[in-house]
């Protein structure tokens, strides 16, 4: 039997525009014309030889026409599907939800031969263009007889239109999929289940003050879509969505997903204002799902430094400190803070800064069982660039303690017999000259001295990052080149009424404290100088030796001075910086700013393999 389309399969979908379940609807078979390529996604014209209507392939179809299964000209069995108008014009968009592929492209399009008669238009079956008579370009008029070309939007408004409001109104209740929606689309509901909820967030543009935040949700099928809610929605609907449970949603808005804060694979994101609808399913049960990892190895963040893609990890804790408030410029309010070290089988560490809540609830039971070395995965992490790498939470992460996966069972039994007795490196410290590594390779975006100093505009919208090869050329030995820190914290501290020292940062006295460095030093290549500042970890690497080990040779005697003699041995020593660059301004004046975020000792080897690369560029440019 040859393959063809069903007869009157578009008259079908035009009087069932949504179907109430995927059983209810009998063979359609359709002929895909005109597949092209619109925005994101596969658009044609589903015909059934005598009607088309405009359609769309939904984003998870696309491997399929990629890979050749679903073709221009061929046939295609509709499982699923749902009828939209598109605002502002007479035209429907059937969105295809589930098909399944009959025929690749056949020789022609199918085509039907039409007969009048007074009764009305009786329709034959269809047959290939080939095959048709050509009579009257294939229809046959009885004189007198008028024929009136319909389209398909003429249609369905007529049929509708018949329709008692009782049956519309049902109509419009059906279920969509999220696959199915669009921006597109007028009238839909959907079904899913809440799957991740951010915390209440509080901003000041030039707009004035608001608040917002963020949900995701998730349907049966298992795709996903994130939902933004502003001020009056937001403070509507906050209390009212609780994780896990189950929500009919109606009347939101769509539009194309921001790439820098999209966080589901979702091609839109969703907009409820105080006008949505949002209806609990009181007959579905609440359970907290399954979060879903992709973990990267914590020696792999190098990459993603400053990304806009968010990553989840997984490590065992090494420490936590206290909770810390941390004032926000733009309205002063204190934000706890609490950083706590995590390491995997890569044997590296990195920080990683818990805020607000997760500070305090989640962070303090670390706190209280860091000694055990308890296995976290997080999900949802911002990668920085604070002392080369650092991560931290959003309003949207979600940190589990200890949590019952295979990828926590396998790090514990590292940790418990082979990674407690290793010795860790952390990532900050493992941005070598190898990339190898995945972290950030200090020959990333490699310039001279002068190529930093000759442009004062450098930093002065963001701030620029640049790798560097030179020497320490001077450091002045009568600098203030530490302060008295906090040994919890590591905030500065003064000096107690009686005795001990006053953090602010704590709140509480403390009987000692540590030193850390604020070092400025010259570094010095064949282009220049430049004056930079370094913090603690990136001067111990520079001086070679912490600064409370320089402050006891600093107050020692004798003839020699084995402080100032520590400091020369500290210079003209080659290394390779990854340095930043911003504008501060003094005196109503700009200034340039340049801060050590990381330094390397030279692999020889890895820049001979560098300086090669580079002959070998500029002998083809030549």
């Amino acid at each position: 039997m040859a393959k063809s389309v069903s007869q009157d399969a578009i008259s079908t979908i035009l009087a069932n525009p949504s179907p109430d379940s995927s059983s209810d609807i009998p063979e359609i078979i359709v002929q895909v014309l005109d597949l092209k390529l619109t925005g994101n996604r596969y658009t044609f014209n589903a015909s059934d030889g005598k009607l088309k209507v405009r359609a769309i392939f939904p984003s998870n179809m696309s491997s399929e026409i990629i890979s050749g299964n679903i073709q221009n000209k061929g046939l295609v069995r509709i499982l699923d599907y749902t009828l939209n108008d598109i605002p502002n014009k007479s035209e429907k968009y059937l969105i295809v939800t589930k098909c399944e592929v009959v025929s690749p492209a056949l020789e022609t399009e199918i085509k039907a031969e039409v007969k009048t008669e007074v009764s009305g238009i009786v329709l034959k079956k269809p047959k290939l263009e080939n095959e048709v008579k050509t009579e009257g370009a294939g229809i046959i008029l009885k004189p007198k007889q008028e024929i009136v070309s319909k389209s398909a939007a003429q249609i369905v408004y007529e049929q509708q239109e018949n329709m008692s409001q009782l049956a519309r109104m049902a109509m419009t209740r059906r279920v969509h999929p999220l696959v199915s929606l669009n921006p597109y689309q007028g009238n839909w509901i959907i079904k899913v289940r809440l799957t991740s909820k951010g915390n209440m967030r509080t901003y000041k543009n030039a707009r004035g003050e608001g608040c917002v935040f963020n949900v995701e949700l998730t349907d049966e099928d298992g795709t996903q879509i994130q939902a933004t809610m502003f001020n009056e929605a937001a403070r509507k609907f906050y209390e009212k969505f609780q994780l896990g449970k189950v929500y009919y949603i109606s009347k939101g808005t769509l539009k194309v997903a921001n790439k820098q804060f999209k966080t589901v694979q979702n091609d839109y994101e969703m907009t409820l204002n105080e006008n949505s609808v949002v209806e609990e399913s009181a007959n579905e049960e609440t359970f907290i799902p399954e979060i879903k990892f992709n973990f990267v190895p914590i020696d792999q963040l190098g990459p993603y430094v400053n990304g806009r893609e968010l990553v989840d990890i997984i490590g065992v804790v090494q420490s936590v400190t206290s909770l810390s408030n941390i004032k926000r410029k733009i309205d002063n309010e204190n934000i706890p803070k609490r950083d706590m070290t995590v390491a995997d089988e890569t044997k590296t560490t990195v920080v990683v800064s818990l805020w607000n809540e997760l500070a305090n609830n989640v962070g303090q039971e670390l706190f209280d069982i860091a000694d055990k070395s308890p296995i976290v995965a997080i999900k949802s992490l911002k990668v920085g660039d604070f002392q080369g790498v650092s991560l931290s939470t959003l309003g949207k992460s979600t940190v589990l303690i200890n949590p019952d996966i295979p990828e926590a069972k396998k790090l514990r039994s590292w940790y418990d017999s082979e990674g407690k007795g290793s010795s860790m490196a952390s990532i900050s410290s493992g941005l070598s000259p190898s990339s190898k590594n995945g972290a950030r390779s200090m020959y990333t975006d490699r310039v001279s001295l002068s190529h930093i100093t000759g442009n004062q505009s450098l930093g002065d919208d963001k701030p620029a990052f640049f790798s560097i090869k030179a020497f320490v050329s001077l450091i002045r030995p009568e600098q203030a080149m530490w302060y008295h820190a906090c040994k919890t914290c590591n905030k500065k501290v003064t000096e107690a009424l009686g005795s001990g020292y006053w953090c602010e940062g704590c709140q509480k006295n403390n009987e000692e404290c540590s030193l850390r460095y604020i070092m400025v030093s010259k570094i010095s290549d064949a282009s220049g100088e430049a004056w930079v500042s370094a913090f603690n970890e990136e001067a111990e690497k520079i001086v070679g030796c912490s600064a409370d080990e320089l402050d006891k040779l600093k107050s020692e005697g004798g003839e020699i001075n084995a402080y100032q003699q520590k400091l020369r041995e500290a210079t003209w020593v080659p290394h390779l910086f990854r340095v930043s660059v911003t504008q501060n301004e003094y005196n109503n004046e700009k200034r340039q700013r340049i801060t050590v975020r990381a330094v390397a000792p030279i692999d020889f080897a890895e820049e001979s393999r560098f300086l090669l690369e580079e002959i070998k560029k500029m002998r083809n440019s030549q």
